[in-house]
């Protein structure tokens, strides 16, 4: 029977890929596609990753177990929507392919992300593209099986339903969302992540950190309207099921991220948190949603001019995504706070329980983010990566064409309400 127009949602949505976690995970994944009745798979990294050996490691493991495996190390730190056309070119010519393996961070599992969606049917980058930037058309059938591998604990990439990407001509980043992009099976090996210099743990940890909190502070699944079946989208609002991931995720990192960055080489039980902190919260917000830090990160990375972060490849300007989403985070949970109090301040307590109390509790989150980026080096603010008081009109349309996000908003912002939130972020401290 259909629901009559206005009614409360009471459906939401939750879903993971299988999980393999632990030390030495990577050495079965063989073994993992021959249930897959995978023949020729094509294993996908970057250069610096392949440089580790884990990718080439990864090929053996599916060479020993009769898969014809090929290695194409070629993906763009930050995919662009040009970088994962020539990916899909490659693909294309060098297939067919039965089976994917992504090897590296969100660049590489997004990566091998599109050249699935566009192998595995018809059209074209720009029709899949969330709307308004692209046809946001979904995909006509199942896509072969994705192994996805992650050597940094950041995106969360491995558990959810998104690709994210670069569109060059408009200077803004972007995604594709659907559930059938959905890797069908995580393995998580902390033992890959142990020789990431510290800048990227820091900015990929604080990916993790943004996930979690924008998830669990988005807008409750009930407060929608009721959809029907075919509206329903990847992100669906915060939710009993991706508030317990998320809320386990605030421990983790509250145990382990500040060791991870300044003693990660040699500590074992903080990189196992962190990457299954990632893990956990790609399984709150890749179902319920993220918002305001997420899609401020997309212009002021898209339209980077001449920073290059340290840890990073130096060849051109780049803002590392989980950088770029944490540099406005303390100013939008300001924003936000309203929306959800108790919320803000159960994140605050999760996130850093021995923190002093702020005379304004409003002040509570900030303060928690703003002591752990001053310790880990990100920089302070969107100054600290080029950007100044100048640039805000320039980054708040980029900042509104990301409407699906800014839709899990638990307070829906306005052109004005961005600009000053970015202003506002010029400067951290």
């Amino acid at each position: 029977m259909s629901q009559p127009a206005g009614t409360e949602e009471k459906i939401f949505t939750w879903g993971a890929p299988p999980l393999k976690f632990g030390a030495g995970a990577v050495d079965e994944i063989g073994f993992e596609m021959t249930a897959y009745g995978s023949t020729r798979v094509l294993v996908v990294t970057d250069r610096g990753v392949r440089r580790t050996g884990v990718a080439d490691r990864i090929a053996e493991s599916l060479h020993a177990a009769g898969i014809t495996a090929e290695v194409f190390d070629d993906v763009h730190v930050e995919p662009t929507d040009d970088s994962l056309v020539k990916a899909t070119e490659y693909a294309r010519a060098q297939g067919p392919w039965d089976g994917f393996v992504a090897v590296g961070g969100g660049s590489a599992i997004d990566t091998a992300k599109a050249i699935n969606l566009l192998t595995s049917g018809p059209g074209e980058l720009m029709d899949y593209v969330n709307a308004p930037i692209g046809a946001a058309k979904a995909p006509d059938g199942p896509l072969a099986p994705l192994v996805a591998v992650p050597t940094t604990a950041g995106t969360g990439s491995e558990s959810t339903a998104m690709c994210v990407l670069d569109i060059l001509s408009m200077k803004v980043k972007t995604g594709i969302s659907h559930w059938r992009l959905r890797p069908a099976l995580a393995v998580v090996d902390p033992l890959v992540s142990l020789s990431l210099p510290p800048e990227v743990t820091a900015a990929s940890g604080m990916d993790i950190v943004c996930h979690a909190l924008e998830s669990y502070t988005a807008r409750w699944y009930a407060t929608y309207e009721r959809k029907s079946p075919e509206q329903r989208v990847t992100y669906c609002g915060s939710n009993p099921v991706s508030d317990l991931w998320c809320e386990k995720a605030m421990t983790l990192l509250a145990r382990s991220f500040r060791t991870a960055v300044h003693h990660g080489a040699d500590d074992i039980d903080a990189r196992t948190d962190m990457m299954m902190a990632a893990t956990f919260a790609g399984m709150g917000f890749g179902n319920s949603g993220v918002h305001i830090p997420h899609a401020n990160a997309y212009p002021i990375a898209g339209m980077v001019r001449d920073f290059t972060p340290s840890g990073y490849p130096q060849d051109e300007p780049l803002v590392p995504h989980g950088m770029a989403v944490s540099l406005t985070a303390p100013e939008a949970f300001r924003f936000t706070f309203d929306s959800a109090p108790q919320r803000h301040l159960r994140a605050a307590e999760l996130m850093d329980p021995g923190a002093e109390a702020q005379r304004d509790e409003r002040e509570q989150l900030p303060s928690v983010l703003v002591g752990l980026m001053r310790d880990i080096g990100i920089p302070n603010g969107i100054g600290g990566v080029g950007y100044s008081e100048s640039d805000v009109a320039d980054l708040v349309p980029g900042t509104m064409k990301q409407q699906r996000l800014l839709a899990t908003c638990p307070h829906t912002p306005t052109e004005d309400d961005i600009a000053g939130i970015l202003t506002r972020s010029v400067q951290n401290w």
